[in-house]
């Protein structure tokens, strides 16, 4: 595994880094000219701290060197902090066992982490409690506690948004989007910990993940006002069809007014024997038809089947429903399902996009 961390200043790239390399047995990759001293969430400094894990770092003098050299040994553990522009992070992001993830957190956290790791690489060094201006080699002013929120803005802006050097087209293109406000480092890597950041769905996705996903994007097809639903039946994994929800063929779609019943904005379960929409699961089916369905086949749905729709799912001998969200006739569907012997179960998939450490309990 390869995992790329990219982040806005002072956001603690390098302590994730670090905490993949204590607790997880990674290597730190780093390219030529790179290991000046980076920023870390904590108020820490990050060089210091690297002293005992020395055997767990490798540098190279190019990327093309680098990845060469990951390719060869990608069964292992691997992390970088360095990803110098978009044209690195497209090299890397072609092999099917990298993971990139961003860190970042409030202008005002970074500041004050700024402030603290500066003052400690000072008296580090035994310098003066103030220094006039010039910038180190990861862009940072060698400033000590003195820089003001406005300087420190205009140095973040910089660093995430030049036209060259940005930070924000990597980020933007992370898989996993650290916001780390934590201010303990015991706290941020108990949070981490939950996280589960190895696992390989996130690389690979499951069957499960797979499929689902499929009929997440047929839901993109749909034409009904109320809903987004997609479906897709699944025999020895493979696809057997696919559906979305809406009106039927040859009818005006229910976007564009043929559903009076959706259009009229009327609440869940009011006035479902007037509506003309054809829900995904049912259109699904009715693709599939009985005999390619047969005994064995699953069906995915993004949202669990309606007490309607179970009731020719289990007509048809669909052996499993593997849903995603929640419906407010789940309960009902569930009681079908059990006398029928079909098995119901969620997908939950690993947590990815935008995902606050400080607020892991809404991740368990």
């Amino acid at each position: 595994m390869f995992i790329g961390i990219c982040a806005s200043i002072c956001a603690g790239k390098s302590t994730i880094a670090q905490y993949l390399v204590n607790h997880h047995g990674f290597t730190h990759l780093h390219l030529d000219g790179s290991l000046a001293v980076e920023e870390s969430s904590n108020g820490d400094i990050y060089e210091a701290s690297l002293q005992p894990t020395r055997q767990r770092e490798k540098t190279f003098t190019s990327a093309d060197q680098l990845l060469d050299f990951v390719t060869r040994y990608w069964r292992d553990r691997w992390v970088t902090t360095d990803l110098p522009d978009e044209a690195v992070l497209e090299m890397y992001a072609r092999r099917p066992f990298f993971l990139l993830i961003s860190v970042d957190a409030p202008l005002t956290v970074r500041w004050r982490r700024f402030q603290e790791r500066h003052g400690l690489l000072l008296q580090d060094q035994q310098a003066h409690t103030t220094t006039k201006g010039g910038e180190g080699q990861d862009g940072t002013p060698t400033t000590t506690t003195t820089t003001t929120l406005e300087k420190f803005a205009l140095l973040s802006d910089a660093s995430l948004y030049d036209p060259t050097t940005g930070r924000v087209p990597l980020m933007s293109r992370a898989t996993v989007r650290l916001l780390n406000t934590s201010s303990d480092l015991a706290h941020l890597y108990a949070t981490l910990g939950k996280l589960d950041l190895l696992n390989p769905d996130r690389l690979r996705p499951s069957w499960d993940a797979y499929f689902m996903s499929l009929a997440s994007l047929a839901a993109q097809r749909s034409n009904c006002m109320k809903r987004r639903v997609g479906c897709v039946v699944v025999r020895d994994k493979r696809v057997v069809s696919t559906g979305y929800n809406g009106t039927p063929r040859g009818l005006r779609n229910c976007g564009e007014g043929g559903c009076g019943r959706c259009n009229a904005g009327h609440g869940s379960g009011h006035g479902l024997a007037t509506c003309l929409c054809i829900h995904a699961e049912e259109n699904a089916l009715l693709e599939a038809g009985r005999e390619r369905v047969r005994e064995g086949a699953v069906l995915y749905c993004d949202t669990c089947p309606c007490l309607t729709c179970s009731i020719k799912i289990v007509q048809v001998g669909i052996s499993e429903v593997v849903y995603s969200q929640g419906y407010s006739m789940d309960g009902d569907t569930a009681a079908v399902f059990r006398e029928a012997g079909v098995r119901l179960r969620q997908f939950v998939p690993p947590a990815n996009g935008l995902i606050q450490l400080e607020r892991m309990d809404l991740y368990k």
